[in-house]
């Protein structure tokens, strides 16, 4: 255990490490498995960049793809083809934790479409279609938590299909999904449903509100020349992120705790946990396990690439540091308050490019789909 940081997340500050990357390749090589037993990693995520990237520019998908031929499928249903597939894989390899840990871990995501991220509509739809076929209790489905979201969100937690809710940047967004869950699982208990596999985290993005901050910042620095000003700005780069997290931590444990939640609690329920997302470091500037160090506490989750996993592995701290300094976090938004930085309008921002991220990675990976479907057809042709 002393040589693991990973595993010490957990034993020791109740922390899991998720990892957030999937490929055919991993499964093939065993590399997930190998995550599990030895690295200690707790749980996986999906997004439509991690497989872009394995479908398009690899070879390990051609075989099944080259077989969906002749049902004469678009991109789109190619893709959730063999992604379900290798959802439904990775969470066999989880289905023993999961069990183990009563459903508290041994999660797997898979993502809703970008279209689906303001339309509830066709959110609902497509939850429940990978939640059916997915078909195991230890998946997640993950919907942004958008107010277009949150009523769909609900829904899906209403009806026992757990869920991964994404795109969180701001507190109050955090709040609103953590109270959707607290109501959903009410909802349930008082129809005689049981509660006690219903799962969900609640996804709050960490690294790209400094990356926009700091960016922020920097435009204030270079409009003024009085260097105390300039040195306070500077003294603020870095900070907006982690003090963003600890506020909305406070914010779990008030909302997971009290008259409202106890019945809950008593019937078996678990507490939504909040999942730090977007932990990798985009200013090498900051030391590489930032995100994680700094975030660690109970009843969290923190979803890593392996790099960061590794770096963590190798030069991490564990020790809670979750509810540490909070009157420092607060002060540190008050400063960025006084410095003119609107952080509800950096997080509603963020909320848009995020989507639209989301949206340009969703259509590279089906013009990539397409692209090895119309390889494979003429290899065939040929």
């Amino acid at each position: 255990m002393a040589d693991n940081r990973i595993k010490e997340l957990y034993a020791r500050e109740g922390q899991s490490a998720w990892q957030d990357d999937i490929s055919r390749d991993m499964l093939n090589q065993g590399a997930i498995r190998t995550a599990i037993e030895e690295t200690g990693i707790r749980g996986l995520t999906s997004n439509p960049t991690i497989f872009e990237k394995a479908i398009a520019a690899g070879t390990a998908y051609d075989e099944e793809i080259a077989g969906l031929l002749e049902e004469d499928l678009d991109a789109h249903a190619i893709f959730e083809r063999v992604a379900v597939a290798d959802i439904r894989q990775t969470t066999d390899l989880f289905r023993d934790l999961y069990e183990e840990s009563n459903g508290g871990d041994g999660f797997v995501s898979i993502e809703v479409s970008p279209a689906s991220a303001r339309d509830a509509a066709g959110a609902t739809e497509e939850a429940v279609r990978l939640w059916t076929a997915v078909d195991r209790p230890n998946l997640m489905v993950k919907i942004p938590g958008t107010v277009e979201g949150v009523p769909v969100i609900r829904q899906m937690l209403e009806e026992g299909i757990n869920i991964n809710i994404t795109l969180l940047f701001s507190v109050a967004s955090y709040e609103r999904v953590a109270r959707a869950y607290v109501d959903a699982l009410a909802t349930r208990h008082a129809a005689g449903l049981p509660i006690d596999r219903v799962a969900s985290v609640a996804s709050f993005f960490v690294s790209r509100v400094d990356t926009l901050v700091d960016q922020l910042l920097d435009e204030k620095i270079a409009a003024t020349t009085d260097e105390t000003q300039r040195g306070w700005l500077e003294s603020l780069k870095g900070k907006a992120a982690i003090a963003n997290a600890k506020i909305a931590y406070q914010k779990f444990e008030e909302i997971f705790s009290g008259a409202d939640w106890e019945p809950l609690a008593a019937a078996g329920a678990a507490v939504q946990r909040p999942l730090w997302a977007s932990t990798s470091v985009k200013n090498p500037a900051y030391p590489d396990t930032m995100y994680v160090d700094e975030l660690i506490g109970p009843h969290t989750v923190n979803t890593m690439p392996r790099p960061t996993i590794a770096a963590f592995l190798d030069h991490g701290t564990v020790a809670r540091t979750i509810d540490k300094d909070v009157a420092a976090a607060d002060k540190t938004m008050a400063d960025l308050a006084a410095a003119g930085i609107d952080i509800d309008a950096v997080t509603a921002q963020l909320e848009d490019e995020g989507i639209a991220s989301f949206a340009k990675s969703y259509d590279a990976l089906l013009e990539g789909v397409a692209a090895k479907r119309s390889q494979l057809a003429g290899a065939a042709a040929g």
